[in-house]
């Protein structure tokens, strides 16, 4: 009775965590949709706002990760409860790493100032972008609920969107201008959207932890991380 007691309190813990974990995308998700609104009105306040509230984010990966670590110390872990266990510190750093994405954006408003040159076709794009990258944080959360690996690989669809979102800053702030200011707001920008984009990636390698659990097999979808084209 005593081991089977322990094992359902094992197994309690491990939902907890897991639920946990899978919360600090619905902290992510906010921070993102915070730094739109600071990207989309140049608001230097609300981007310092979203970088100190950034402790948020990394406490819940320390938090999670430490316990996860303690539950391996205390317990042997059949094989599917191993994999959720790696799966899910994948998934902490995965997180964690968003959050800091947002940071580096709200790191570039300041930079340009508090009326900058802004070019409202750039603003658009970074807001399109931001929004995909919000539905593919959706989806991941839902797909690793799930256990859906179908879910988890159409992620890589919904990523190819900001993708090309991400292509056409990069065009634009080609075709913006001499004016120097303006150049430099767009450069400015452009490294934003490439944070932007790296969190759309990250939603992929959560993903790809999916199909880890279901399967036992890790492999990259497509190299969605890595793009030739």
């Amino acid at each position: 009775m005593a081991a089977t007691e322990t094992r359902i309190h094992y197994q309690e813990e491990l939902e907890r965590l897991e639920a946990s974990a899978l919360g600090g995308l619905d902290l992510v998700s906010d921070a993102l949709e915070r730094t739109l609104e600071a990207v989309e009105h140049q608001d230097v306040e609300l981007a310092q706002l979203v970088v100190a509230d950034d402790d948020r984010i990394d406490g819940r990966y320390l938090e999670v990760h430490q316990s996860l670590i303690a539950l391996l110390a205390r317990q042997s872990p059949v094989a599917t409860d191993l994999r959720l266990i790696s799966a899910l510190l994948h998934v902490l750093k995965s997180i964690e790493r968003m959050g800091d994405q947002c940071v580096n954006v709200c790191k570039m408003i300041p930079l340009s100032g508090n009326e900058p040159p802004a070019d409202q076709e750039m603003v658009t794009l970074i807001l399109s972008m931001g929004r995909q990258t919000r539905t593919l944080i959706s989806q991941a959360k839902r797909a690793f609920e799930e256990r859906s690996v179908e879910m988890a690989q159409d992620l890589v669809r919904q990523d190819d969107v900001v993708d090309n979102l991400n292509r056409d800053c990069f065009r634009l702030a080609l075709e913006i201008g001499d004016d120097a200011d303006r150049r430099e707001w767009a450069m400015t920008m452009l490294l934003g959207a490439r944070a932007i984009e790296r969190i759309g990636d990250n939603a992929v390698d959560i993903g790809e932890q999916v199909a880890f659990i279901v399967t036992g097999l890790f492999r990259e979808f497509e190299d969605a991380s890595h793009p030739t084209s």
